[in-house]
């Protein structure tokens, strides 16, 4: 019998999880303005309701579908309505002392 790591997604596992799956919510938004996505400013960084950090990256592929191609998403990448993505800062998780249950 072969076994497959869990975290590893096929092209056709990841089409039936939803996308929820892989985004942040209710984030605070922080630094300054690097650009825009049509109508929606971007911001350098995020912060989520644990107090970590998430650096901006880039912009969430989609596919022909419409919906975001999560395949491209890094280890530590996340995305962000409207489909901003953010990835976990190092050097602030580094120096936070987390004492959180995995």
């Amino acid at each position: 019998m072969k076994f497959t790591n869990g975290f590893k997604l096929s092209s056709r596992a990841s089409r039936r999880l939803p996308t929820e799956y892989f985004m942040l919510v209710d984030v605070a938004f922080e630094g300054d303005v690097i650009g825009s996505l049509g109508s929606c400013p971007i911001r350098e960084s995020v912060r989520d309701g644990e107090g970590l950090v998430y650096r901006f990256v880039g912009v969430a592929p989609r596919l022909v579908s419409g919906g975001f191609d999560v395949l491209a998403l890094r280890t530590g990448e996340w995305i962000v309505k409207p489909g901003l993505v953010y990835a976990a800062d190092p050097k602030v998780a580094q120096t936070r002392d987390t004492d959180r249950a995995a």
